[in-house]
């Protein structure tokens, strides 16, 4: 019974087994392909620290302009909201008709959010 058992498993799991064998391979492959191929001569530019469109060596307790971080949080908040989305579509056909409004009310919601925010400028970094 317990090689039935085994034989069954891995007949589940062999493609998810052969699906990341693939994955590495690709990743691998990528990589190495990155090494062998790439161009090797950096300008002084390229290879200049880069943090937020700041020099690294400045004051750490110099002001910057808010809107690098509105803009971040709001990204944020709207990868957030869009993920919720995800599991409702996989489980699309099998929902009740009360789930389905429901995410069309949170969809509302989010767009009426995104035109406000639109509408304000926050989304404007010039």
């Amino acid at each position: 019974m317990p090689e039935v058992l085994m034989q069954g498993m891995l007949r589940e799991y062999l493609p998810i087994l052969v699906l990341l064998a693939m994955a590495i391979a690709l990743g691998l492959v990528l990589i190495l392909a990155a090494a062998v191929i790439a161009v090797r001569n950096p300008d002084p530019e390229k290879v200049s620290a880069y943090e937020c469109g700041f020099n690294a060596f400045d004051d750490a307790r110099m002001k910057f302009d808010v809107r690098f971080y509105l803009v971040s949080i709001l990204f944020i908040i709207f990868d957030l909201e869009v993920a919720f989305l995800f599991p409702w579509a996989v489980s699309f056909g099998e929902i009740s008709m009360t789930a389905f409004w429901s995410m069309m009310v949170f969809l509302g919601v989010l767009t009426v959010g995104f035109a406000y925010e639109w509408k304000k400028g926050a989304l404007e970094w010039a």
